[in-house]
Order: structure tokens, then C-alpha cells, then sequence
């Protein structure tokens, strides 16, 4: 493995770049590589009768570079395909497709911007004005059936008017509305309806509110992809997830390695992360998960394939048993064996 890739080329042993991308790729006790991309590598070679030896690269820049300029013929990893790395190289077919994912610290402590957020949306000011406008349409009902037979809804009609207003919205809210009631049979009516339909109207608008209190409080600061223009965001650097946070306008730091920003966002540096969502999950569940959570959804769909210099004579063979390979039930075991995926 420690071979010089000129050597190995000489004996037609071809050298192939892998970089440390757990679950995709990552040395085991023994100092041995294991991994997705590397056991897929290891099968598809197989199928087409290739030999090779690993060549440790340290990040995906230099692997794109080394294949470019011919000191490796194969890169493998978790090597996504972007236009900018398509102009320098070829690749295979896709073998596996995600997006990014987003990780953020994990809401331990209580946080007063939630409920501030929510009690100042637009939402919840159209459901205080809905419910106003019924109560106030209820009160007129009571007053304009009552006032001519009941003292309680009587005196001047801004009097009246306010009295009906008052036990509607009294009766809304399950208070006691003392003695004011509707004495005449239509008002009893106007009564009855008016208790049982706010009863569900009320259940209905508290329940709107605690749900979107608590899907706040579960999702913090960053909901959505607009959210990651607003917060403090960290990324690796020379990856394609720069691309992806230029696209949407976002600023963001960029750390040398994954650990380094992971380690910024669990001490309050920045308030996300941003990677591939498959390594992202890997690294967080086994390192972080006392302190950081990566979100549900994934965001840019992009597509992992083996890299290769243009003109490769293996490239046929390779896409051939790479196919063959990620076609049958030995595909499907690995994905579930490192990605907890079906």
C-alpha cells in the first residue's frame, strides 16, 4: 500500500486515492481501509479483474487534483459530482444520492425566542383576529334578540352592544358571566350553539398554538433552508458545500477538517453546520449526540460517483461491474451495514 504510484503503474497495479470520510470510507484497527465507497471499490475491482493498491489523500481537492494530473487513477470516497470537478476529470455512474444536512446544537435549555416567535407571527395574530371577529358577531346576535326583553341587554344601544360582546366572549373563554344570560327562547338558542362551537373553536386555536410552540422549541433557530441565511454557519472548506451556501447567499466560516467545525458549533461559535447529511449523521451519532442534532431534512440532492482522468481504458469496465454491483442484494446489505439505510 505504501507503494510509489509510478511503480505500481509500471506492474499495472493501479493506484486509487481514498480519503477519510466515515461511513464511506475510514481505517479500521488494523490500519486496513473499510467503508461504503472502499468496499464497493473492492467489489466492483474484483468483478472486473483490477488491481490496485489505496493512496491515503487528505482532502477531496487533492484527490480531484491527483486524478486530474495523473498521479492516481481512480479517487474514491465520498466524492460528490459538481461542474466545477466534471471540467478537470470524468466519473463513474452514480452509486449513491443525498443532500446536505444541517447540524445544530441540541435545545437542552429553555429559550424565551420561541415563545416570542410565536406569539408575535402572523399567524397567530389572523387566529386572536378571527376569534374576536366571532365573538363580536355573537354579541351583536345576543343583543339584537335580547335588548327588547331582557334589562341585562338593555339602556343605550353602545351599552347593549357591549354587554352581548362581553358574554359572548365570556362564555368563549369558559368564565363566569354572573348573571347575564339570554332570557328569550331565541337567545337561548343563539346560546346553546354559541357554548358548544366555542368550545371546539378555542380547542381548536390553543392546540395550533402548542403545536407551533412546540415544533419551534424542536427545531430551534434553523427550520429551513432561508433560516441558514440568518445564523452563523460553518462548513469544510475546498468542499462542494461551499458551492451550495454561495448559491443561497449564505456566509460562512470554513474549518480545515469536519471535527474542527463540529467542535465550533457544540461551543456556541456558530449556530450550523453544514455537510454531506450521510457523514454528517455517522459523525454526530458516534461523537456528538450528547450536545448536537442534525436536522430531519436534507437539502441539494447530489449524486457520489468514483472518480477518473479523462480517457480512462478502465472506465467501461468499471461503470460495468459498478452497476452489476450496486444492482444486487450485496448493495443493498452494505448500505444498511454502514448507513442504517434499506
Amino acid at each position: 500500500m505504501g507503494q510509489d504510484a509510478t511503480e505500481a503503474r509500471h506492474n499495472s497495479d493501479l493506484a486509487v486515492a481514498v480519503k477519510v470520510s466515515p461511513p464511506f470510507a475510514y481505517k479500521s484497527s488494523d490500519g486496513s481501509w473499510v467503508g461504503l465507497s472502499v468496499e464497493l471499490w473492492q467489489k466492483l475491482a474484483d468483478r472486473a479483474g483490477l488491481t490496485f493498491h489505496f493512496v491515503e489523500a487528505k482532502t477531496v481537492a487533492e484527490q480531484i487534483d491527483g486524478v486530474a494530473k495523473g498521479r492516481f487513477d481512480f479517487a474514491v470516497s465520498a466524492i460528490t459530482v459538481t461542474a466545477e470537478r466534471e471540467r478537470k476529470i470524468e466519473f463513474s455512474q452514480p452509486y449513491y444520492r443525498s443532500g446536505f444536512g444541517v447540524a445544530v446544537q441540541r435545545n437542552n435549555q429553555p429559550s424565551w425566542r420561541p415563545l416570542l416567535d410565536a406569539l408575535t407571527s402572523f399567524g397567530l395574530l389572523q387566529a386572536i383576529v378571527a376569534l374576536t371577529g366571532i365573538a363580536l358577531l355573537v354579541g351583536l346576535c345576543v343583543w339584537f334578540v335580547e335588548r327588547a326583553h331582557n334589562e341585562q341587554f338593555g339602556g343605550n344601544r353602545m351599552t347593549g352592544l357591549l354587554t352581548g360582546i362581553w358574554w359572548s366572549t365570556t362564555t368563549a373563554t369558559q368564565s363566569s358571566t354572573g348573571n347575564i344570560s339570554p332570557r328569550t327562547g331565541p337567545g337561548r338558542i343563539v346560546g346553546v350553539v354559541w357554548m358548544f362551537a366555542s368550545v371546539i373553536t378555542v380547542a381548536v386555536f390553543t392546540a395550533s398554538v402548542t403545536s407551533s410552540l412546540t415544533v419551534t422549541k424542536l427545531q430551534g433557530d434553523v427550520r429551513d433552508e432561508a433560516d441558514l441565511r440568518r445564523v452563523k454557519v460553518g462548513v469544510v472548506k475546498d468542499t462542494s458545500t461551499t458551492l451550495y451556501l454561495d448559491l443561497i447567499k449564505a456566509s460562512y466560516t470554513a474549518y480545515p477538517t469536519l471535527d474542527e467545525g463540529l467542535e465550533a458549533l457544540r461551543n456556541g461559535k456558530i449556530g450550523a453546520f453544514v455537510y454531506d447529511k450521510p457523514i454528517l449523521d455517522w459523525t454526530v451519532g458516534r461523537h456528538y449526540s450528547g450536545s448536537i442534532e442534525v436536522l430531519d431534512a436534507d437539502y441539494n440532492l447530489q449524486a457520489y460517483a468514483i472518480a477518473m482522468a479523462d480517457g480512462n481504458p478502465h472506465r467501461r469496465a468499471v461503470n460495468v461491474a459498478l452497476l452489476e454491483t450496486i444492482e444486487s442484494d450485496w448493495w443493498s446489505d452494505a448500505v444498511y451495514k454502514y448507513l442504517g439505510e434499506k
